[in-house]
């Protein structure tokens, strides 16, 4: 039996994560946070959550719980994951991170913890984003230079971070395989009289409206055709699943920094 602690409880992640814990088999919850002053904190979680009783606290401090658990899985924010990422490090504990907005350096540095204990960190667990991050560095790969590629990605008024780190890691996957530096050809805004597009751009934009969960629409338009690659989730429970899946993989793993496409099998 996995035993998990669930950082950002309180929110829409944390929330569905621990509710299908409830209900999986092979894992249980050993441990809740949130930060300090939410109104979580003190609480009976299952019960925060209408799920009944559960016998786990809400926790402001993840040193207080972490111990009783094999795994932490963590979405709440890129500077509180590292933070927590330190803290598995010293307690030898695993961890699955499904927060955004990491920097360059931010994503270096996990690497770096990463090679003192073991952690899944991927800006989308869902199956089925994954096995279409697998899709466009073959189709990519073949329709080579011929094809604009575009990106356009939408989710609800209240995500912090644009574009989506999904979307980001869409056009990373898309510039390797066609061999591009993603820092030089990425256009993320268009206005005016912006002259005739280059071949070499990946355009990456970005919507924000209403309760959007998720959707993602990936374009390679040359002349006469087009193809086009969407993903649509209709709830967070593809996201809170994956994470699940990732937590009970990731205990049997050796040290190291893994991601979804690790999880899944679909790397080469």
């Amino acid at each position: 039996m996995v035993k998990a602690v669930v950082t950002g409880a309180g929110g829409r992640m944390g929330g569905r994560i621990i509710t299908l814990i409830n209900t999986a088999e092979g894992i249980k919850l050993v441990g809740a946070v949130e930060q300090k002053g939410h109104a979580l904190v003190g609480k009976d979680v299952g019960e925060a959550l209408g799920l009944g009783k559960l016998g786990v606290t809400v926790s402001d401090d993840l040193s207080a719980c972490i111990d009783k658990g094999d795994v932490v899985i963590d979405f709440t924010n890129h500077a509180a994951s590292l933070k927590n990422l330190e803290l598995a490090v010293k307690k030898k504990r695993a961890m699955v991170i499904g927060s955004t907005g990491f920097t360059a350096d931010e994503m270096k540095k996990a690497a770096r913890l990463s090679k003192k204990t073991r952690c899944v960190l991927a800006p989308n667990m869902s199956v089925g984003v994954n096995v279409m991050f697998k899709v466009l560095a073959d189709v990519a790969k073949i329709l080579g230079d011929d094809y604009d590629v575009e990106i356009v990605e939408a989710h609800h008024h209240l995500k912090k971070d644009a574009p989506s780190g999904t979307a980001m890691k869409m056009a990373q996957i898309i510039a390797k395989a066609l061999g591009r530096d993603l820092d030089q050809t990425a256009v993320y805004t268009r206005k005016g009289m912006i002259g005739e597009r280059t071949k070499a751009e990946i355009g990456i934009q970005t919507l924000r409206a209403g309760d959007i969960v998720g959707e993602h629409n990936v374009m390679f338009g040359a002349v006469g055709e087009r193809l086009e690659f969407i993903h649509r989730a209709h709830s967070r429970d593809n996201f809170a699943k994956g994470a699940i899946r990732a937590a009970k993989w990731i205990i049997l793993q050796r040290d190291g920094l893994y991601d979804m496409q690790d999880v899944l099998g679909l790397k080469a």
